[in-house]
């Protein structure tokens, strides 16, 4: 009887490698604040989750290349046409990391019950 590990990690591999990618995201919107005409983009991590795991049947798929990056509309356009707003970004930004650090906290303790299952405590 062998170990699943896509079974054992549940989602928590591709929630880290969406928020990864989101975290990229995020930071280019906040470099690129004071750019003329930069447009503000971020994905949405519920469906882009349920895109992928639909997309890998479940199993372990740590690809973001279809991940779909939509403009964000901004609350206050700006005169230049950059929809960067810097409190929502960095908002957005601590949520993410927030969550990321979560995700890694649950995949953390899911190791640890498989290195102790392994061991035969």
């Amino acid at each position: 009887m062998g170990i699943h590990f896509d079974k054992a990690m549940d989602v928590h591999p591709e929630a880290l490698k969406l928020r990864a990618e989101r975290t990229k995201i995020l930071a280019s919107n906040i470099a690129n604040e004071n750019t003329p005409g930069y447009q503000a983009r971020d994905i949405d991590f519920s469906a882009s989750l349920q895109s992928s795991l639909s997309d890998s049947g479940g199993g372990l798929h740590l690809s973001t290349d279809d991940v779909d990056a939509k403009y964000r509309v901004p609350n206050h356009p700006s005169q230049d046409g950059n929809t960067v707003e810097l409190g929502v970004e960095q908002a957005t930004f601590s949520q993410n990391a927030s969550d990321f650090q979560t995700s890694l906290t649950f995949l953390n303790m899911k190791l640890k019950g498989l290195a102790k299952a392994i061991a035969g405590q």
